[in-house]
């Protein structure tokens, strides 16, 4: 699987290891993150992944911050994404099998470490579960369609 990945100025220590941890489970890296230690900003690289993965061109993304949230909160304004935060191996599980997270966030404060491996196994190995939760999916893809068929007003 192609993963996307990105992090800002907090999260760039965190992703040499988020790289040896997606290659070690036989998936493709795909960096989209900060450059250098210098203070940037979470919604750009949360776009570009989310954008990267809304587009087809990667399968999943996960995207890295001092807390996730804002990852999360902007990652979700892309159409066609669903960006779950992550602090443990539950929610990862949980926001796959039910949810069907495209992208999964983290906090450095919060998931570094052994649970990083942990986490990054259980959200990459669930698959949606369906059901009565693709019925919820569903409205979340009905109401993006039908807010992209209003445009926008200038």
């Amino acid at each position: 699987m192609k993963i996307a990945c990105g992090w800002d100025h907090r999260g760039r220590a965190f992703a040499d290891g988020l790289r040896e941890c997606i290659e070690a489970l036989g998936h493709e890296f795909v960096a989209m993150g900060a450059e250098s230690d210098e203070s940037s900003d979470y919604p750009d690289f949360a776009f570009r992944v989310g954008e990267a993965v809304g587009r087809g061109e990667c399968e999943r993304g996960v995207l890295l911050c001092g807390t996730g949230n804002g990852m999360a909160m902007s990652a979700n304004k892309v159409p066609g994404i669903r960006a779950a935060l992550a602090w443990d191996v539950e929610s990862a599980r949980l926001s796959r099998a039910h949810n069907d997270a495209n992208v999964l966030t983290l906090g450095e404060q919060f998931a570094s470490g052994p649970i990083l491996r942990a986490i990054l196994e259980a959200w990459l190995a669930t698959a949606h579960e369906g059901g009565r939760h693709e019925r919820r999916v569903n409205k979340i893809r009905d109401y993006e369609q039908r807010l992209a068929g209003q445009g926008t007003s200038e």
